[in-house]
């Protein structure tokens, strides 16, 4: 048997309860059986959910008894107060060995450390198990985003076993599920045992089996703790079945167990033979109660509910002085991580010990991008802050507010940051005070809170000017300018980082230059001027040779934001595909959600609604999506649905209105603006569709952004309010506002604006030009818009208008969408998901969207079995 196999042989121990097969669990087995034989060809991923005691554990260790070909790796999450950062991982890499090991062990960069666990799975048939994942850090979770986005290069199955129970809409593993690729993921859910098999388990245990399925629920955990318990009573609850157990036994078997039940995880054998007395026949009897032993001697209780049932029982003075013991050999002993350092020494309220080691566990988490991890550390240290001088608790409360920042904690971070910048006022440290101020107005725009933001940024600039010039300037004139680029003053934005660029290109400060480029770029883009692009450009040169990853992210955004705002979809494309693919490849995912929403934003622009919608629901659907992607993301669903005619549209604007007030800035508020007076003016309200627009064109006049000014002035013309147009107006709104409306339209056309070449032909055209937007409309399926032109056309005397289709054929009966509807149908032909992808002239990862769309919307679980319903329903 290979090394790896007998990693997993030692995990199979019971303790000597209940044995034999698992029950009602074989159909379970031949699925992952099927998944891993599907592998070879192109990895796979197996979701293993359940509430906790329902056997996950023991499901994988039994498939993992079974495998005499297929090398095993195992690595678990433990539930310390702060998770160590990859603990799976370092548990995977002492079981591989080799290059592994040293690169987990020695490595600091993150992408190092991802790539040597993905060459580990493409050198051999592998199933891998990351077990417990609902309490993952957050470099672990980005480690199974990384593998998932590959699993295709390996021959590896990659499960992943979780408490579904636990899993709720924010919950950080939720966004990871989501984005795992649906072709290669497969999920399970297991279920609790039936009646018939636990009167099963306790006929083999000799047991009644009186109330039994009423009181365990079915749970394999708790049936097998309370068969347990040789007492002829059936306890009320776990904790009662292991308690009454554990009281059985002698002192020096309590004892081990209780230096065990306050360590998470297995507590290796030099840890407990240093922590407490031990003889083999101590072991034994807490083998008796429920633990196991490793062949290595590492001991564990065998489910993490009947270890936290055993501490819990313990007085708080004893796990006090049983967190001291272990926290004393812990921190004697080489190579052990900060992390596991710091849970014993905050479980034995040793202030000095945390304030130690907590700021190092931070950064060591922070080091593999495990921010939320590191977040927690600061505020373990911040716990004993009666024991730090002001300049110390300034620093830890920078150090949270930064850790907060990174994780969309903004209001965490604000309140931090104020703290910490009261002390250094306090204090009298001006640069400290500036630099906070500076920090306090880009936070306040990250909560949506516009004007804080702006005061924060003059009063940082008052405070830095007041001493010699250095970086903390340059980056407080640079946040001005991004400010003000933001609010479409474009002037302002290019004069201050102009400022900025005087003072940081002699330096040599790369990152504030490619910053303030950004904002140049991006302001002049905005006024007009397509010299932006060779700052954006540049802006993105410098921090791809640099790697500063956030700056080219950002310059990527900005470079699509722009390009779709001034209708320049060829190269919005380009820059949206080469962003969100270099977003992906380093895992940053609060830009790939912005970008998403973007791109959704050019898509619907371009007709292209299925994919519209999936992208902005791909964004909503996102635990850890930001108010700056949620907004566009909301309205471009919001007026999708408007124009279908789907009831749920006003709930989407509404919702979007809600989080672009808080903002108060026209990139937001313009497109929600058009999206609600257009629904207004659908609904045959014009007066308020006009009263939605004019206060924002009046506000928009004062700006240099003249795409904005001219689509509000287009759609006010339409409506037929006066009102004086910009002195500079922009593509085929200019032809439009001059009455050029023909040219217009085939500006539009030109662009692949074919929804607003035929809302111009219906505006301005006469019949013929009126029936060609009808039959437009009727394509794209903007039923509004189809019915409010049938209804002018009546008005205008026209005869025979087409009717168009009906709604009962237009809505497919199994409630699938026109694309959705498609693709079931080539399903039904038997084609594979590539090979629709090939025939729609669509990415094989879109279809795949969609065929998940088309199972749940279903609600069965495989393809075969809704082919089978559709072929009932003919």
């Amino acid at each position: 048997m290979s090394a790896t196999n007998v990693q997993a042989a030692r995990m199979r121990e019971t303790g000597g309860f209940v044995t034999g097969p698992l029950l009602e669990r074989e159909r379970h087995l031949q699925e992952l059986a099927q998944w891993l034989a599907a592998a070879r060809n192109g990895g796979r991923i197996a979701l293993v959910g359940g509430e906790a005691g329902l056997g996950k554990t023991s499901l994988m260790q039994e498939f993992a008894r079974q495998q005499r070909k297929t090398r095993v790796l195992w690595g678990a999450c433990d539930s310390l107060f702060t998770p160590r950062p990859l603990a799976p991982l370092h548990d995977i890499a002492r079981q591989a060995r080799g290059g592994l090991l040293t690169t987990v062990t020695s490595a600091t960069n993150r992408e190092v450390i991802f790539n040597a666990a993905l060459d580990e799975l493409e050198h051999a048939e592998t199933l891998v198990v990351f077990e417990d994942v609902h309490w993952a850090d957050e470099a672990t979770l980005d480690l199974l985003k990384f593998l998932g986005r590959r699993i295709h290069r390996t021959k590896a199955l990659l499960a992943i076993t979780y408490r579904d129970d636990e899993v709720h809409a924010r919950h950080p593993l939720c966004s990871v599920l989501g984005d795992l690729p649906r072709a290669d993921t497969h999920r399970m859910l297991l279920s609790p045992l039936s009646e018939s098999a636990v009167a099963d388990l306790a006929r083999r245990a000799g047991r009644g089996t009186e109330d039994l399925h009423r009181i365990t629920g079915g749970n394999p955990l708790f049936v097998t703790e309370v068969l347990a318990e040789p007492s002829a009573s059936v306890p009320a609850t776990v904790r009662d079945a292991v308690l009454a157990r554990a009281s059985q036994l002698s002192a020096k078997a309590r004892a081990i167990a209780e230096v065990v039940s306050v360590i998470p995880a297995r507590t290796e054998a030099w840890l407990v033979k240093q922590a407490v007395a031990v003889d083999d026949a101590s072991v034994e009897e807490c083998l008796g109660i429920g633990m196991i032993r490793d062949a290595d001697g590492a001991l564990s209780f065998r489910h993490e509910l009947t270890r936290r049932a055993f501490q819990d029982s313990l007085s708080k003075l004893r796990q006090l002085s049983l967190h001291a013991k272990v926290f004393g050999v812990l921190a004697q002993r080489s190579g052990v991580s900060a992390a596991r350092i710091t849970h014993h020494a905050n479980g034995a309220e040793n202030a000095e010990a945390v304030l130690r080691f907590a700021p190092l566990a931070a950064t060591q988490a922070a080091s593999v991008r495990a921010h939320r991890e590191a977040a927690a550390h600061y505020r373990t240290a911040l716990r004993y802050e009666e024991k730090l001088n002001p300049e110390q608790r300034a620093r830890l409360l920078e150090a949270l507010s930064y850790e907060c920042y990174l994780t969309n904690q903004i209001d965490e971070a604000l309140a931090t940051r104020r703290e910490a910048a009261a002390i250094w006022r306090t204090l009298g440290n001006t640069l400290k005070q500036g630099d906070s101020q500076r920090w306090l107005s880009r936070l306040s725009w990250f909560a949506g809170v516009g004007a804080e933001a702006m005061n924060h940024a003059v009063e940082a600039i008052d405070t830095l000017e007041r001493l010699p010039a250095g970086p903390e300037l340059a980056m407080a004139y640079s946040n001005r300018a991004q400010l003000e680029m933001l609010a479409q003053e474009s002037s302002s934005a290019i004069a201050w980082a102009d400022r900025t660029l005087a003072l940081a290109e002699p330096w040599g400060n790369w990152e504030i230059v490619s910053h303030s480029l950004n904002n140049r770029g991006s302001a002049k883009l905005n006024a007009g001027d397509v010299t932006g692009y060779e700052d954006l450009e540049r802006s993105l040169r410098i921090a791809l040779e640099g790697n500063l990853q956030e700056h080219v992210a950002r310059a990527y955004t900005n470079l699509t934001s722009s390009s779709v705002a001034s209708r320049n979809y060829e190269l919005a494309q380009r820059y949206a595909a080469e962003g969100i693919a270099y977003c992906e490849e380093h895992d940053l995912d609060s830009w790939v959600l912005y970008m998403t929403a973007w791109r959704a934003r050019l898509k619907f622009e371009l007709c292209d609604w299925d994919g519209a919608g999936e992208d902005a629901q791909k964004v909503l659907q996102n635990c850890s999506t930001t108010v700056a992607a949620q907004a566009p993301a909301l309205i471009v669903l919001g007026q999708l649905r408007t124009r279908r005619g789907d009831p749920q549209a006003a709930s989407a604007l509404n919702d979007a209105r809600t989080l672009v007030q808080l903002t108060k800035e026209l990139q937001r508020i313009v497109p929600l603006t058009v999206a609600s007076a257009e629904a207004a003016w659908l609904a045959g309200d014009p007066a308020a569709a006009v009263a939605e627009l004019l206060p924002v064109y009046e506000r928009a006049l004062k700006t240099q952004d003249h795409w904005i000014k001219s689509e509000l002035a287009a759609w006010l013309q339409r409506l037929g309010a006066w009102v004086v147009a910009p002195e500079k107006t922009m593509g085929p709104y200019a032809l439009e506002l001059i009455g050029k409306w023909q040219e217009a339209a085939r500006a539009w056309e030109e662009l692949g604006c074919r929804h607003d070449q035929a809302e111009v032909l219906a505006r301005y055209g006469g019949e013929p030009e009126k029936r060609r937007a009808l039959e437009m409309f009727e394509e794209l399926g903007s039923t509004l818009f189809a019915q409010a032109l049938r209804r002018q056309m009546r008005l205008d005397g026209v005869r025979r208008i087409p009717r168009g289709s009906r709604r009962s054929t237009r809505d497919n009966s199994m409630g699938l969408t026109q694309r959705e509807a498609q693709i079931f149908d080539l399903m039904s032909q038997g084609l594979r998901n590539s090979e629709i992808a090939t025939r729609l002239f669509v990415s094989t990862r879109t279809v795949d969207h969609h065929v998940s769309a088309i199972l749940t919307k279903l609600g069965v679980p495989s393809r075969a079995a809704a082919l089978a319903m559709a072929h009932r329903s003919r």
